[in-house]
């Protein structure tokens, strides 16, 4: 029988029924065989849930990125890995005695029929998709109710993207008439909390110049939420442009046979502006 190097001499390589390669029970094997404590990974087994849990959110990010590229060749395989880390973390619950992926399964299982009731219960299914979010929400209401979460913003996660747990805080405070009227009031927040970060940072005082920085970031989410933009994705756009025109300055110092470092902010700048040119001609 072959050996596996990595394991030694003494632990024969294990083997993983390949009869159907696309169930789930075939992963689910695997990842039980990388935690196993005599013969899996050593990376794998040293892992908890805190530390697996930044993969967790790079391998969402990169479904994201796929989509957004249109990169439908890259989807399955970044969908595949978002779903290990599924697996993963159900792994290691399992272990600990406190759940299994088949309670993962019945959980949103359950979760999805409850919220549709348009669509598995009694209720008429002839409604607009605004109406279903309102519904939706107040059925996620009523379930943060049944955990005790009391507060208006109790639920919101921590975890989330700072830009998106501002979002998620400023429409839970909206739906209960916490709000500025209009994007006008919300630009001249703006104008107050620019002006406060200018005054914090001429106080010399870091701690509080990052503050009023976070302050302003909260309002440009805010005015996002007013403008029906999504705060993240005008920001990877954003970035993607960037991405781009910097791109076009490298390629333009390069047909001279230079890079970035030989050239001069002011040679980059009208590199800069020519690329900005030539995408709107």
């Amino acid at each position: 029988m072959a050996k596996d190097k990595a394991q030694g001499a003494d632990h024969p390589a294990l083997r993983i029924d390949d009869t159907d390669r696309t169930g789930i029970a075939r992963l689910l094997a695997i990842m039980a065989a990388l935690r196993d404590p005599k013969t899996g990974c050593p990376w794998d087994i040293e892992q908890d849930f805190a530390s697996i849990a930044p993969y967790t959110i790079e391998e969402a990010h990169e479904v994201a990125d796929a989509i957004a590229r249109k990169a439908w060749d890259e989807l399955p395989g970044e969908l595949g890995d978002l779903l290990l880390q599924v697996i993963f973390h159900a792994q290691m619950a399992d272990e600990a005695g406190m759940f299994g992926f088949a309670e993962v399964v019945e959980n949103i299982s359950t979760k999805m029929i409850d919220r549709h009731p348009h669509i598995f219960g009694d209720e008429s299914r002839d409604k607009s998709a605004e109406q279903q979010v309102r519904d939706w929400e107040a059925i996620k209401a009523k379930e943060r109710a049944a955990k005790a979460e009391k507060g208006v913003l109790d639920g919101v996660a921590l975890g989330l993207p700072a830009l998106t747990r501002a979002l998620k805080l400023q429409n839970r405070a909206a739906r209960v008439g916490f709000d500025w009227p209009g994007p006008a009031d919300v630009l001249k927040k703006i104008a107050e909390e620019s002006h406060e970060l200018v005054d914090a940072r001429d106080s010399g005082d870091h701690a509080h110049l990052t503050e009023e920085f976070g302050d302003l970031l909260f309002v440009m989410a805010n005015l996002a939420r007013h403008l029906d933009i999504d705060p993240e994705e005008a920001l990877r756009m954003a970035n993607a442009k960037f991405t781009r025109r910097f791109r076009a300055i490298e390629a333009a110092l390069a047909a001279t046979g230079r890079r970035p470092e030989d050239s001069n902010l002011a040679e980059m700048d009208t590199l800069w502006n020519d690329a900005k040119a030539a995408e709107r001609a």
